[in-house]
């Protein structure tokens, strides 16, 4: 046991501050950093990529896990990423080849740089320890285990001993204190996983009414049927209207087709009893399902507001603006998320009506001739002209010629129009005759 707390005792953080200032340039700086900063493994360092680092969210996206990004090392990735980003999308290079390095080459530079820094002993794995214990000096081990990725128990049998003498209940009162709140680090991609999961259910349906209409608890409790306006696509609240989105909208329609004519009138029932759910239960019922999908730090009341995720999208609003219509790739570079984070975000835009997509781009609302309305929109042009090249389909739809090619041939595909050539009819004779 003795041997083993030495192992896992905090190392002198004003020698390893002293190191870094050294270490500024190559790829044991960024390996130096990664394990102590941020409690990277050595597989972990070698498999970074740039879509995992969230520059706007400022974390790492690992598999199993998001960590805080330290704003030193922020800073070192950024300008890195403009540096090296299209050499390669691993983060850490060689320094000769720019090829990804390998595990073993990753302890290999950072024994080395601490051997140079006086460290000699210190392993990278001793780095990744320090940052566990300087954890669990304000983190219960729940908390820390979720943000190191290790099991609970595991870290109490290696890390017990050289934790402070603080004990559980004075570290959870720390936690306590800080100011940085849960809802400043929702992760919207395991957010989607859960809604995903949670489909059909009462706390599903209660958290999609809290992410994408930004309804309060209470007014969930008391949300009827009568308040759903489907004509004119809103929740008519008592102090205020909320625009329905279309998947709220869907799942709002999927439950209602599933009520008897004798359930009772409000929108959220238990399943079995089928009686209105209240306060205590909502909390218990979404809190459990946020806790299955990971997300234990988040509850119901985080999902309404994220300061982060709406100057988010004013970024991408604007940029929709300037440039006529946004992609995924251009919103994953203009707010440093992976593109899987950056479709889910473009996806919500879309979902509140926000943003129109056309196939790979995504413009805003009244600026194009929204996809459900193409062919009726073409079909009645064709009618009244006979025929039309393809610039001429993208000045009707305002979209631009390379998504109208596209809308173009699904539509050739789908039989609902002809090409001759150039031109674009509508199939039967009366239609090839007049563009004869």
């Amino acid at each position: 046991m003795g041997q083993e707390r030495k192992k896992t005792q905090r190392l002198e953080e004003a020698a390893l501050r002293r190191l870094l200032e050294r270490e500024q340039t190559g790829p044991e700086a960024v390996v130096l950093r990664l394990a102590w900063l941020e409690g990277l493994t050595r597989e972990e360092i070698a498999n970074l990529t740039w879509s995992q680092v969230s520059f706007l969210d400022g974390r790492l996206e690992l598999p199993d896990r998001a960590v805080p990004l330290d704003p030193e090392l922020r800073t070192m990735l950024w300008r890195l990423q403009e540096a090296h980003s299209e050499a390669s999308p691993y983060v850490v290079l060689s320094a000769r080849s720019r090829t990804p390095l390998r595990p073993e080459s990753i302890s290999r530079l950072a024994r080395q740089a601490l051997d140079r820094g006086g460290l000699a002993g210190v392993r990278l794995l001793d780095l990744r320890y320090d940052w566990i214990l300087r954890q669990l000096e304000t983190l219960d081990w729940p908390e820390a285990a979720r943000l190191s990725g290790m099991e609970v128990a595991s870290l109490q049998i290696r890390f017990s001993g050289g934790v402070p003498a603080a004990d559980d209940a004075e570290r959870r009162r720390k936690n306590r204190g800080k100011k940085v709140s849960a809802a400043d680090q929702i992760d919207e991609f395991k957010l989607w996983k859960v809604l995903q999961a949670e489909r059909g259910t009462p706390a599903g349906l209660a958290l999609w009414l809290a992410w994408q209409l930004g309804l309060q608890a209470r007014e969930m409790t008391a949300l009827t049927w009568d308040q759903i306006d489907w004509e004119g696509d809103r929740v008519r609240l008592p102090d205020r209207e909320v625009v329905l989105s279309s998947t709220v909208r869907r799942l709002l329609e999927e439950e209602r087709r599933s009520r008897a004519p004798s359930d009772d009138p409000h929108v959220l029932l238990t399943e079995r009893s089928r009686r209105p759910i209240d306060l205590p239960r909502l909390s218990r019922m979404t809190r459990a399902a946020l806790i299955r999908g990971g997300m234990e730090r988040t509850a119901l009341r985080d999902l309404r507001r994220n300061e982060g995720r709406d100057s988010g999208d004013a970024l991408i609003l604007q940029q929709a603006l300037n440039a006529g219509a946004v992609s995924r790739g251009e919103v994953s570079r203009l707010l440093g998320l992976s593109k899987t984070a950056a479709y889910h975000r473009l996806r919500r835009l879309t979902e509140r009506k926000r943003l129109v997509r056309v196939g790979g781009k995504y413009y805003l609302p009244g600026t194009v001739v929204p996809p459900e309305r193409h062919l009726e929109t073409v079909r009645a042009y064709l009618e009244r002209e006979g025929f039309a090249y393809r610039q001429d389909v993208a000045a009707l739809l305002h979209i631009q010629p390379k998504q109208c090619g596209l809308v173009l041939r699904h539509m050739v595909e789908a039989g609902q129009l002809v090409q001759r050539g150039q031109r674009y009819v509508l199939p039967g004779l009366a239609g090839e005759r007049k563009a004869e």
